[in-house]
């Protein structure tokens, strides 16, 4: 870890000139802030956007269930932090999580003094891990997940990857097959359960429903509107090639178009206006006019009105090889969903989606415009999908309460 500091510090320094806020809070990464005064910390890590969003319902209940007992969530990425902010604000303790550097791991924990660490889905870190266990502090990784990408990345480290393993209390594992995963990557049997996926339990937000109606009446309530959310490099094209085969049929239709990363906001609106789309940006204009034929919503944490004010919605990551991103918010509020070839990140989910019929796979951005069409032009189908996408988000849930239970049973051991 010290050979790679100086490769990970260039790393930083790097996606620092795309997006500032990266330059920002540097000593918080080798575990330098003021103790902020904590004893018996209640301790939650979650990477990033998506794994903050995971965890909201678990934090919640957390705050209700150990009222007294101070909570500190840390993230790596900003987004992930400018998150923990929008839904927490001061009601928890934030602070980046340190490079795993020993000196640094331990001042993190001689800070925070937390009673319990709680791991988001996958981060093994092995000083964090080791120290962790040296210094009593239970390690349970929640919500977990491993893709077979991942489970191959870390053969070449197994027998590290084995030992830092050994110090967690549970794996509370999404599904049968990230805990069978878990289970070759060396923890015991009886140290891995399956709780299912936390996401399942994220609050729709209050009024997201009649946001979304508002949105309508503002741009005009019978215009076809789709949205493309989280997408990458490589997609947004794919997504306004889409667009016009869209507007051929619907020549009012809306495109909302949601990049996932900020530092490619800009990027992606110059993309949009340089084809020539009538274009609006949430920024800018704060919603579409009813002129605007794309809509870029640069903005964080936002989506859910707009998967309500749409009919349909299209989840990035999936056209190229990224793995696919969340399903469920839009599911969460009856819309149908569209996901390309490439779902590994999120496999089951995905899977059960689309076999309960909530969801469609489309094979490649070649497809994509003409399911959309199909979508759009069906709307008894496009009814039925986004029930059967909310029926299976309903079927899905209790995770939280799963995991609060093993987290009673190892905080009372």
């Amino acid at each position: 870890m010290y050979l790679a500091t100086p490769v990970i510090v260039l790393r930083l320094l790097t996606r620092g000139m795309r997006h500032g806020s990266y330059h920002q809070r540097w000593p918080e990464r080798f575990g330098v802030f003021p103790a902020p005064g904590l004893s018996g910390s209640l301790w939650v890590h979650a990477v990033s956007v998506g794994e903050v969003n995971a965890a909201e319902p678990l934090i919640k209940a957390l705050k209700r269930a150990y009222p007294q007992a101070p909570l500190v969530v840390t993230t790596v990425t900003p987004t992930g932090s400018e998150r923990v902010r929008q839904l927490f604000g001061d009601g928890v303790f934030h602070v980046y999580l340190p490079y795993d550097l020993p000196f640094a791991v331990r001042r993190f924990l001689h800070r925070v003094r937390p009673r319990l660490a709680i791991i988001v889905e996958t981060e093994i870190w092995p000083n964090l891990y080791f120290a962790c266990h040296r210094h009593g502090i239970p390690l349970m990784i929640v919500n977990a997940r491993l893709s077979e990408r991942s489970l191959r990345g870390y053969r070449a480290a197994r027998a590290l990857v084995r030992a830092a393993l050994r110090c967690v209390s549970h794996v509370s594992a999404q599904s049968r097959t990230d805990a069978a995963r878990y289970r070759m990557l060396g923890v015991p049997s009886d140290k891995v359960v399956v709780s299912g996926n936390l996401k399942f339990d994220m609050p729709v937000p209050e009024q997201a429903q009649e946001r979304g109606e508002a949105l309508r009446v503002q741009w005009g309530p019978l215009r076809p509107v789709w949205i493309a959310a989280s997408t990458h490099e490589g997609e947004e094209l794919a997504v306004l090639e889409a667009h016009l085969e869209v507007l051929q049929r619907f020549p009012d239709a809306l495109l909302l178009l949601a990049p996932r990363h900020p530092d490619r906001f800009r990027l992606v609106e110059h993309l949009v206006r340089n084809l020539g789309f009538s274009t609006g940006t949430r920024s800018g204009n704060r919603v579409p006019a009813p002129a605007h034929q794309v809509f870029v919503i640069d903005a964080m944490g936002e989506l859910m009105p707009f998967f309500a004010a749409s009919d349909l919605a299209f989840i990035g990551g999936s056209l190229v090889p990224i793995g696919g991103h969340n399903v469920l918010e839009p599911a969460a509020l009856s819309r149908p969903v569209l996901v390309g070839p490439h779902t590994f990140n999120f496999d089951d989910i995905t899977q059960t989606m689309v076999q309960q019929g909530g969801a469609q796979r489309v094979a490649g951005s070649d497809a994509l415009g003409a399911a959309v069409l199909q979508l759009l032009r069906d709307r008894a189908s496009l009814h039925r999908m986004g029930e059967r996408a909310h029926a299976v988000f309903d079927s899905e849930q209790g995770a939280v309460r799963r995991v609060m239970t093993l987290i009673d049973h190892t905080l009372g051991e």
